[in-house]
């Protein structure tokens, strides 16, 4: 008898879009689940300990720290990550948005704030600055000093 798949546990879910049945050790941190068992990489891992928001992912529509769910929490949820918010082959608005309005230097903490502003924005789709700059509080960015993605953010808003 094989006591290679003792304690794994079985997980479905839809990540952008696909279905996923997976085996997964119940301490498997959704995040490790992502970047090394589905090789979506565009969730970072930045801290450790959830201060970040580098891998914020959206949950039922929910932007979430996927560092703070074990994968055995997500099962039956229906995931998006950076890889999958864009449609048809063409950026989402608020990809368009950090692009246009240098929303980004180093990029590390993009993908997460991209996501929980998409949470914002279908929450609230006409945020002012304060609301934006409250939407996106659970994420730091270390190089841009926040303006130009609140105006990308801004920028997505008018487009969706």
């Amino acid at each position: 008898m094989s006591t290679q798949n003792i304690g794994k546990k079985t997980l479905a879910l839809i990540i952008n879009g696909e279905e996923h049945v997976l085996e997964v050790e119940p301490r498997q941190l959704l995040v490790h689940l992502l970047r090394e068992g589905l090789g979506l990489t565009g969730t970072h891992i930045g801290c450790d300990t959830s201060q970040c928001g580098a891998c914020t992912i959206l949950v039922n529509g929910k932007s979430t720290k996927s560092c703070t769910l074990f994968a055995i929490q997500a099962n039956g949820c229906v995931i998006t990550t950076i890889e999958g918010i864009a449609a048809d082959g063409n950026l989402h608005p608020l990809q368009e948005g950090f692009w246009e309005e240098h929303g980004l230097q180093c990029g590390y903490c993009t993908p997460g704030m991209i996501l929980s502003a998409a949470n914002l924005l279908t929450e609230n789709p006409n945020p002012s600055d304060d609301e934006i700059r409250s939407g996106i509080e659970g994420n730091i960015c270390r190089c841009t000093g926040y303006q130009n993605i609140v105006n990308a953010i801004k920028y997505a808003a008018e487009r969706i």
